[in-house]
């Protein structure tokens, strides 16, 4: 299915089953993260939190306690999410093949 895929074109992908390893989870998290309306919440979620950066003086130097970003893109079974196809995200997309559903949007 991969192949038969063009560059730019849209493609939704569903979480078929969890993978066991944590670097097929983190792969597929990371495909996930390219969906625009996810990546437009982190990036959203990312000027909130440098807006409320907390700055303080220890040691006559400016430090910062930074907040943890929140996981927008969860991997669980049925999750769905559409993005453009691009050739760099093909190899990617290979490897976690087994645990996804791919096809055209």
């Amino acid at each position: 299915m991969i192949e038969s895929l063009k560059p730019g074109q849209n493609i939704k992908c569903t979480v078929s089953s969890l993978p066991r390893k944590r670097d097929s989870i983190d792969t597929i998290e990371r495909l996930m993260r390219r969906n625009p309306v996810v990546a437009r919440g982190l990036k959203k979620a990312h000027n909130q939190r440098q807006q409320t950066l907390n700055v303080y003086i220890r040691g006559n130097r400016d430090w910062t306690s930074r907040v943890k970003c929140g996981k927008i893109a969860r991997v669980v079974a049925g999750a769905s999410w559409v993005m453009p196809f691009d050739l760099s995200i093909s190899k990617d997309l290979a490897s976690v093949a087994a645990n996804l559903k791919i096809e055209n949007a």
